[in-house]
């Protein structure tokens, strides 16, 4: 019996033997080799590899910069249970306790720099192809550029001192790169050049919606030049306008104007709801989407925080719409936005909002207690959905959310979320910095009419904001400028005007923060805001922007010592 075993197990080691030899001897199913890629089907996949990256956010690094561009502008409080809840936000918004070791920054900067990543390693293999194989090369080469410069430009308005590295350099040399090796304008060049060479190489139209047209690319490059004119000092002062660049905004922007591709969306919600995505004012949108085969499909996980806290949705009620954001809606007697002593009384119970008057983008940004939420007349937003309401006040964000109802709304336990785009840069962008541009170049009233078309469509926008009986949630007014009538259209008028509209169009949508910097207001705008919210908001009350470093993040405390010391550390930290 013993023999017999042991022949049988004999016999089992040489057939494990013989498979062993077998299997070593094939080419492996699931591993794909580099050389495998370069081909121009799986070049594609590595293209489509490369845009996911737009949407590969978590619930920390959202690639609409909420974190950074509107809890840093007055814009917003952070939120949740308090400000040891995610404090590394808390850190962000109150500026004094920001550090170079905060963990968010760093994954922030790891975030672009894989997308940078992807875009290059598309870049290598695209140009190594081709074109008579690869009709598609010149096409996906401007895309692959496209991208990598969204993602350069996100990280010079975030760090402004970052190390550039492009498809041609070796890997093995990323080490040798310092985040000083090109000047700030050097830097917007190379940033240009990418959109640049988009707007020379990519179609009018694509057929695919989440890819960039030439149009797109004008937009994007509008956007860098407009940044790039306003000239900083090693203080982040700015201490000229560049006019030639404002005259490039322009003719860029016109591009996209004359295009008879976009327009205002007719009522402005319709921009933050699934059903109108890619709509005529999507001029770039991070494409989401659900039921794609995978478990939750990819939804934007960089707003799943922003849920307020009802058996609906349960969590995590952070990204709050301050009370200097809402007070900002009011409008005088005319009509128009109040300069000055919006935020004497503050608007906050139901009766607030009807017996003043507001803009209607109030509501359709702002979730207000007693106010119908995310456009359904039902379901009436209630101060019990507050988590923290103590120290953050009552309001909800709405830009970012889907109601409860909505096909594209998406549970992933214990977060929620959506699969309806964001918008990167919608068609009112492109009108207000045509307008900026203009009016810093001395030609206010030619401006005009492009704040009025944002402002008109403001106006149009209350369909959709009644309570079930049909009356208006708040009582709403809102008119255009009329030189003579109702203001005094002057440089400095035409200034204020426009950047009010900035703030009134795109708040809680994360450019704010950037704006004052841009413009250089930062440290004055902020500085007295913190006086007048910090006696609403006791954890505001220590509250400071330094000038001259506060303007953009630290360089993290990691890339410094990955980089073994050669990246320098932006001033103050």
């Amino acid at each position: 019996m013993k023999m017999r075993n042991k022949y049988f197990i004999g016999i089992c080691l040489i057939m494990m033997c013989i498979s062993c030899k077998d299997s070593l001897e094939e080419k492996p199913q699931v591993v794909v080799s580099s050389e495998d890629l370069n081909t121009p089907e799986n070049v594609e996949k590595m293209v489509i590899s490369a845009y996911s990256t737009l949407g590969n956010e978590n619930i920390h690094t959202s690639n609409s910069l909420w974190p950074w561009g509107s809890l840093r502008s007055g814009d917003a409080y952070k939120g949740g249970d308090g400000v040891g809840d995610n404090s590394e936000w808390n850190d962000y918004e109150t500026f004094v306790t920001n550090r170079a070791t905060n963990s968010l920054t760093d994954q922030m900067w790891a975030q672009m720099y894989n997308g940078i990543g992807r875009a290059n390693d598309a870049l290598q293999r695209i140009n190594a192809i081709d074109v008579s194989v690869y009709p598609n090369k010149i096409a996906r080469q401007a895309e692959m550029r496209f991208l990598r410069g969204n993602y350069y430009f996100m990280l010079k308005i975030l760090f402004n001192q970052i190390p550039y590295f492009d498809e041609t350099i070796a890997k093995d040399d990323y080490i040798n790169i310092s985040n000083v090796e090109l000047t700030s304008d050097q830097l917007w060049d190379k940033i240009a050049e990418e959109f640049q060479f988009g707007v020379e190489n990519l179609p009018d139209t694509q057929a695919d919606a989440g890819r960039p047209n030439k149009f797109t690319a004008s937009a994007f490059l509008a956007k860098v030049r407009l940044y790039q004119a306003y000239k900083q000092d090693d203080k982040y002062a700015v201490i000229s306008i560049d006019q030639s660049k404002l005259q490039e905004v322009i003719s860029l922007c016109d591009n996209v104007i004359n295009a008879g591709k976009y327009s205002l969306a007719t009522d402005f919600g319709q921009n933050f709801l699934a059903e109108y995505d890619n709509g005529p004012e999507s001029v770039f949108a991070i494409q989401y989407s659900k039921n794609d085969g995978t478990k939750y499909g990819r939804i934007d996980m960089g707003h799943s925080l922003s849920y307020p806290m009802n058996p609906e949705y349960g969590c995590c009620w952070q990204h709050i719409p301050s009370q200097d954001l809402v007070n900002n809606y009011k409008t005088d007697n005319n009509g128009l936005p109040l300069f000055s002593g919006y935020n004497n009384t503050d608007a906050t119970t139901v009766n607030d909002f009807l017996n003043n008057t507001f803009d209607p983008r109030l509501d359709h940004t702002v979730g207000i207690p007693g106010h119908p939420f995310k456009y359904v007349t039902t379901f009436i937003y209630q101060t019990s959905w507050a988590r923290a309401p103590a120290i953050y006040g009552n309001y909800t964000s709405m830009k970012d959310v889907a109601a409860y109802n909505d096909p594209s709304f998406q549970r992933i336990p214990p977060f929620m979320s959506s699969s309806k785009n964001w918008e990167l840069i919608r068609y009112a962008d492109v009108l207000l910095w045509k307008a900026e541009a203009l009016i810093e170049l001395g030609r206010p009233l030619e401006a005009l009419p492009l704040i009025n078309q944002v402002r008109q469509r403001a106006s149009n926008s209350t369909s959709m904001l009644k309570q079930s009986n049909g009356s208006f949630i708040s009582n709403y007014k809102v008119v255009t400028y009329q030189p003579g009538i109702n203001c005094t259209w002057t440089p400095s008028y035409a200034k204020e005007a426009l950047r009010r509209e900035r703030r009134l169009e795109f708040a809680m949508e994360g450019n704010r923060f950037f704006d004052l910097v841009r413009w250089g207001i930062a440290e004055t705008y902020l500085n007295s805001y913190f006086a007048s919210e910090g006696t609403k908001k006791s954890y505001l009350k220590l509250a400071r922007f330094t000038k001259g470093k506060d303007e953009y993040m630290p360089i993290p405390t990691n890339q410094i010592n990955f980089s073994k010391g050669l990246y320098k550390q932006n001033p103050g930290y």
